[in-house]
């Protein structure tokens, strides 16, 4: 298990302690909040690791780095031996639409699906009631039920769980990321030596009217699951500028 809300945040102590009874789980997550990270990795500094404790109780390692650094380490160095599943969340906060380019929760399991591990991101949609008991709930229900022998290599799941109760879930919904996106804009402030620095703020923008939507899944009251790939090649462009161009061997010089 990983997260990018780091080790000591609610979610993955909650769901980690809600796996332990039944399944040998290991805990190697960000020393600190990493939000927002993407798929970025540490080469230009050293990895501490560092065993954390809650309550005099072992939880897992802290990194000081990324969600796809505890990943490759956690697999590389402190497996004592097959990992079978990777689950990146309990994550505070959607995961939806174009979230996917910048979370550090969702490349937590791209990470994994990289290394061929079956792999599942786990967002609830809420930042003030995240209510992770249901999160917990959908986990387990996804490790029982889901056919992961069956995920493609280098596919990972991108699940995203509405804030409520257990028993009002509408239940599960196959999803397409959608085109859910941020319209990004810039505050300039003051610090108090009268410097100018910026804060990146933003308005939610929801018009994909897909019925097969991430967004509209949760808004409905479904778990919204997403296969997902590292790979991000246009397929269908691809094959049209073939048709349309022709370079030849020549590239484009």
């Amino acid at each position: 298990m990983t997260n990018d809300d780091g080790i000591t945040a609610p979610g993955i102590q909650l769901l980690a302690e809600s796996l332990k009874d039944k399944y040998e789980v290991m805990v190697v997550a960000p020393a600190q909040e990493m939000s927002a990270s993407g798929h970025a990795i540490t080469i230009r500094m050293p990895l501490w690791v560092k065993e954390e404790r809650i309550d005099g109780r072992f939880l897992g390692h802290s990194v000081v780095g990324t969600p796809a650094d505890c990943v490759k380490l956690g697999l590389d160095v402190l497996s004592p031996g097959k990992i079978d599943l990777i689950i990146s969340g309990l994550n505070r906060g959607p995961n939806l639409g174009t979230d996917v380019l910048y979370s550090g929760t969702v490349s937590g399991a791209l990470e994994g699906a990289l290394q061929g591990i079956p792999s599942m991101a786990v967002s609830m949609t809420s930042w003030d009631d995240p209510r992770y008991e249901t999160g917990v709930y959908v986990v387990k229900f996804l490790i029982e039920h889901f056919p992961w022998k069956d995920l493609p290599e280098f596919c990972a799941l991108n699940v995203n769980v509405p804030s409520v109760e257990p028993e009002k879930l509408r239940g599960y919904r196959l999803t397409k990321q959608s085109k859910r996106r941020y319209r990004d804009y810039f505050e300039a402030r003051r610090d108090p030596f009268g410097n100018t620095y910026y804060w990146m703020l933003g308005e939610v923008v929801e018009d994909d009217e897909d019925p097969e939507s991430d967004y509209l899944a949760v808004k409905e009251g479904y778990v919204s699951i997403t296969p997902i790939t590292v790979f991000m090649t246009d397929y269908k462009l691809l094959e049209e500028l073939r048709r349309r161009l022709d370079f030849g061997d020549k590239g484009d010089r």
